[in-house]
Parts: C-alpha cells; structure tokens; sequence
C-alpha cells in the first residue's frame, strides 16, 4: 500500500508586489490554518516516510508548519525545485521516481498543478483552495505505478471543512 499526501500551501500574502514570487510569506490566515491542518493530520496518526516541499516560501513555510504538528523533523524535509512552477507530469514523475521503501510520501507545493494532478488522480477530488490535503491509498507496492492505477481511497480535507 502507498499513500500520498498532496499538500497545496497555505494561504499567501501579496503585501508586498515587489517580493519575487518565490519569496511571498504565508499571511495571517495561512499561518493560522497550516498547523491547524497539521494537527487535523496529527489526530489520524499521520506521519509521512518522507515529506517534500516546493522552494518558494510559502510552500516551505507550510510545510514546517505541518511538520512541527505532526512530529517529522524540519531538517528532514526534503526541498525540490521540480514541486514549483512544474505541471500534474512533471509532479507524476517526482511521484514515480519514489524509493519503493518508502510507503508514506507528503509533497507540498502550488496550484493548478496541484488540483490538476489530483484530478488527474481521483474524479473525487475537484479542487484544492488553500491550506488543503488530499490523501491518496494505492493499492501497489511501487511508486511507478501511481497515475495508472485508481486510489482505493481519496480524501480531501481544507481549512474552511
């Protein structure tokens, strides 16, 4: 069984228009709601083989933020640039690439990549706001062979739920 966690980040702030768009902060809702989310996944015992995370700040902010919740050390997240600015693709094959040892994989990063790739996944998830984790239960004991075969669960759980 493989699980995945798609995790877009939490809401950001457009404050400040000169910051380049790797570099928005969360804003005040977003750093309320992530580790809310992060303690949703806390009470289900959720606890990620390996969590990975977009570059840009807001997703990285995220991710430390649901990390700190859910007991996985910050310094073991994993950071990759192929999770910003990428397409449902170019995140399968992030996904397929996985070490098979593996069975619990969390990446947080951006839309539309992130709803279309969930989509792409399971016609139960339709969009992904701010702040939301979708959950994916493959009944396979490879990586590769997500995106070809249906998730036997999907779940998708946001903020505002």
């Amino acid at each position: 069984m493989k699980t995945l966690f798609l995790v877009r980040h939490a809401k950001s702030s457009r404050d400040d228009p000169s910051l380049p768009d790797r570099e928005r902060p969360l804003d005040d809702r977003g750093k309320r709601d992530a580790p809310q989310m992060g303690q949703r996944l806390a009470r289900r015992h959720v606890k990620p083989d390996l969590l990975v995370s977009s570059p840009a700040l807001r997703a990285l902010t995220t991710a430390h933020l649901i990390a700190d919740e859910i007991g996985y050390r910050r310094k073991d997240i994993v950071v990759d640039d192929r999770l910003y600015a990428s397409s449902p693709d170019g995140l399968l094959t992030v996904v397929r690439a996985l070490d098979n040892r593996l069975d619990r994989v969390m990446l947080v990063g951006h839309n539309p990549e992130f709803s279309d790739l969930a989509q792409q996944l399971s016609s139960e998830t339709v969009d992904m706001p701010t702040g939301a984790v979708a959950e994916y239960n493959f009944d396979t004991k490879v990586w590769s062979d997500i995106g070809e075969t249906e998730p036997t669960k999907a779940v998708l759980d946001s903020p505002k739920k």
